[in-house]
Order: C-alpha cells, then structure tokens, then sequence
C-alpha cells in the first residue's frame, strides 16, 4: 500500500455549519459519525465518509483547547490535520523516533492504531501516521469501518495543498517523516503518495502556514472549486 493519505480534519468555530455544507457539496450518502474520542481534546466533530477516505470537522467545545489556539492563531476556520495510514506501523515508529520526532499522542486498538506527531516539529498541520487491519477498515469512522469495509462510493480526497515560506524545506520534512521523497520545483515542493499527491505552496495570504487546499476526486462530478471551512475543496470528476 505504501503511504497514503486517508483522512484530513478541518477546524471551525461552529461543527454544524460547516458539516452541512459539506454534505451538500460533496453528495455524502451516509450520517456522518460523530467519534465521542475527542472529547478528551476538549473537541466535538463530524468524520464524513469520502470514497474509502474520510474528511473530518472539529470544532472545541470548551475554552483553552489547542483546536481553539490554533483557530485564533490562523484567525478564523481552516485546515488543521493531515493523517496517513501505512503498512508498516513500527517501521514508520522507528523512523519518527530516530529523527527526533515527538509524539503527542499514540493509540493502539487490534485493528487501528494512530500516532499524532508534535507540530513544532513537523510543522504545517497535525501529523498523524496510523495503520488499519484489514487495510480498508477506519475505525476513526465509527461502527461501519471498524474491522470491516462497507459498501461506498468510488473516489476519495487525492491531494493536499500547504502553504509555508519555505516549501522546499517542509516537503523534505513531511517526506522524510513518512519515508518518502520530496521533488522541488520553481515555487513549490511535491510528495507523491498512494493514489495522491502533497503539494507546499508559498503563503499566499495572512493567515500564515496551513492547510489551504484539499483535492477531492467524486464519480460524476462537476469540476469546481468551492471555499469551505476555511480552506479550498477542489473537486475533480471521477469514474
């Protein structure tokens, strides 16, 4: 499988808002599941099923959370975690442990297993490496993914954009983390995944580093650019 990226979290002052306009935007089918995990950040969310990836809203629901700090420091809604699933969870482990890499949180279930990464030291967004048996499960989901994969639609979100000063260095950082590489171009820096692609723009606005873009492949769509949450939803057609 590689590397992969499978799901992407957005932040928000308020979840519902956000949550609908997604669901009307992208055609979601299923109720998007609430995960009450989160509560322990201090957070309520909506995981919405994209394809076999998953895009996630947060929104805090008690003063002092870092969703909340993160959400004043970039002024307003936008996107705040990147996670990749891998098949080789204590390789990827090791290789975070030996760069010096911080964990902030780590958790371990038989099926799934998630690894959030320090952002002062892989900065740009909330790093999570994780690992899921059987390969197309997501408990992070709820019930329907967990163990098993569900019947569901084709497509998926196949890219993510990051705006930064220094494209070049931050993709050679995200792609030593995940065991990749990074390829630098005139203005900007790429990493290829699974079926996907990151790409580190420079910052185009005030709002500093960050996501600021996600790209999402749907069967049958209309190609269009939408502005939701905070950040840019580019939808491409699928089959």
């Amino acid at each position: 499988m590689g590397v992969r990226l499978r799901q992407v979290a957005l932040v928000a002052r308020e979840l519902e808002p956000v949550v609908a306009e997604l669901v009307a935007e992208l055609r979601v089918v299923d109720e998007p599941y609430s995960d009450p995990g989160v509560g322990v950040f201090g957070l309520h969310n909506a995981v919405l099923a994209v394809g076999d990836t998953f895009l996630e809203v947060v929104a805090p629901v008690r003063p002092g959370t870092a969703a909340g700090r993160y959400l004043d420091r970039r002024g307003g809604d936008g996107g705040y975690m990147a996670i990749f699933q891998v098949d080789d969870l204590a390789a990827a482990r090791a290789r975070v442990e030996a760069l010096g890499i911080r964990v902030v949180w780590r958790s371990d279930h038989e099926d799934i297993a998630g690894t959030h990464l320090h952002p002062k030291d892989v900065p740009g967004a909330l790093v999570s490496i994780d690992w899921a048996d059987p390969p197309g499960s997501w408990r992070w989901a709820g019930p329907a993914w967990t163990k098993t994969v569900p019947q569901h639609p084709g497509g998926g979100i196949v890219g993510l954009s990051i705006q930064t000063p220094t494209p070049g260095a931050l993709a050679r950082r995200w792609a030593e983390v995940l065991g990749l590489e990074a390829t630098e171009h005139t203005d900007e820096a790429r990493v290829s995944l699974e079926g996907g692609e990151l790409r580190f723009v420079p910052v185009a606005d005030r709002r500093g580093e960050g996501i600021c873009a996600v790209e999402i492949v749907l069967p049958g769509a209309t190609p269009r650019t939408l502005a939701i949450g905070g950040v840019r939803l580019d939808v491409q057609q699928g089959h």
